[in-house]
């Protein structure tokens, strides 16, 4: 299928950035908290990530009463790595031609085999080796960050990141970059350098951004189910997921962390956490992480409670009424703005009367902080299902 209008979204897009006539720079997307595929930002609106058949077919046959609940499809556009002036290693899309594109295999990228990355430049190729995932190589991949960003010129916010380690605690160092991002970013640039030829172009979906109307998108990447494989999956890879689900919250609860970062207003940075901590959560810590992807640094967002159950008790009955799909391995990202007027207030008023050395103690609680005035705060909470369906 030739979606003729995919490049208007870069054409009128805001913030969107050309190279030469047609092809759209593309940079990581720094919310990027989970998946395998790296999620690429095209415009301020528009998100891409390496094409599925089996996803496309879904995005394009998607019954009318669960688009509340998923991305809006935007087309395809074709994408090749290009190296600039400066020696470095840059994605750009162009619009999709059939007879050009690299007609993708059906297989996710997480069945593929995985190559280690290289840990020097991106302009250098990544070694063919396998890559296993360890706790351990995410922590030295996060150490040497600094080194490995050379070449992500783009790739920055103007919140810093922090990465809390196995024990809760956080790391010292403050990245202006969400680690899985960078992760994902580099595997995929590896990865097309080597299986790719000159100027080969491998097609990209191209999917709404579901953060970009958040000031600061608080993130929850949950894997949903308590069987993570297709029918069509290899006895290898049914194994592997089903031990995956065995040893985590996924046997108990049907459901897992799989990544997460949160706005802190007393320290204005993110904190986050990835699938590994994810994988190794009891049922009461699998509570412990909700609580914490809830709380601001300052209090818990009770406020939130209601509209998230709201949204879950939706989707619940919309996809209870679908007959003719099973979803699988489905990943459900619950998304608020850690801007909270409430907390801003506090924060407001702790400051005034610091300043002006009243003597006596602060409210405990936001609530009870005194005004003549009441503030009104209707928070605003996303529920988008990234999905993994078979038709039946």
């Amino acid at each position: 299928m030739c979606v003729c209008q995919t490049m208007e979204v870069g054409k009128h897009g805001k913030n969107a950035t050309h190279t030469g006539s047609r092809g759209v720079l593309l940079e990581p997307f720094i919310h990027q908290v989970g998946g395998h595929s790296s999620m690429m930002r095209y415009d301020d609106h528009t998100v891409c990530k390496p094409l599925i058949t089996r996803e496309q077919r879904f995005y394009e046959s998607l019954p009318p009463e669960m688009k509340e609940f998923t991305p809006e499809y935007k087309g395809v556009v074709s994408v090749c790595f290009e190296g600039d002036s400066d020696g470095y290693i840059n994605l750009v899309a162009y619009p999709y031609v059939e007879s050009e594109a690299l007609e993708q295999d059906d297989t996710p990228e997480r069945d593929q085999p995985r190559r280690k990355h290289s840990r020097r430049s991106l302009n250098k190729s990544g070694s063919g080796s396998e890559h296993k995932e360890e706790k351990a190589g995410l922590t030295s991949e996060t150490s040497e960050s600094s080194q490995d960003t050379k070449s992500l010129k783009c790739f920055h916010s103007d919140v810093p990141f922090q990465m809390l380690d196995g024990n809760s605690s956080v790391s010292s160092e403050k990245i202006s970059f969400n680690p899985w991002s960078l992760r994902c970013h580099k595997q995929q640039l590896s990865r097309m350098r080597s299986e790719s030829k000159e100027r080969k172009l491998y097609k990209f979906l191209l999917l709404e951004n579901v953060v970009h109307h958040f000031k600061f998108p608080c993130v929850l990447d949950l894997k949903m189910g308590t069987r993570q494989h297709g029918d069509d999956a290899s006895e290898e890879k049914a194994a592997r997921q089903m031990k995956k689900c065995a040893q985590s919250t996924s046997a108990t609860l049907g459901v897992r962390v799989c990544g997460m970062q949160v706005y802190q207003m007393n320290t204005g940075h993110y904190l986050c956490r990835n699938k590994y901590y994810g994988r190794g959560l009891s049922i009461e810590g699998f509570r412990s992480a909700l609580c914490q992807y809830l709380h601001n640094g300052i209090e818990l967002r009770k406020d939130l409670f209601d509209p998230i159950l709201s949204k879950l008790q939706s989707l619940k009955a919309v996809l209870e009424r679908q007959a003719s799909y099973r979803f699988y391995s489905s990943s459900l990202l619950i998304i608020y703005d850690g801007k909270d007027t409430r907390s801003e207030t506090y924060l407001e008023r702790k400051a005034e009367m610091r300043l002006k050395q009243v003597d006596f103690s602060l409210p405990d609680k936001l609530q009870d902080v005194g005004s003549t005035e009441s503030v009104s705060f209707q928070p605003k909470v996303d529920l988008t299902e990234m999905i993994n369906s078979r038709s039946t």
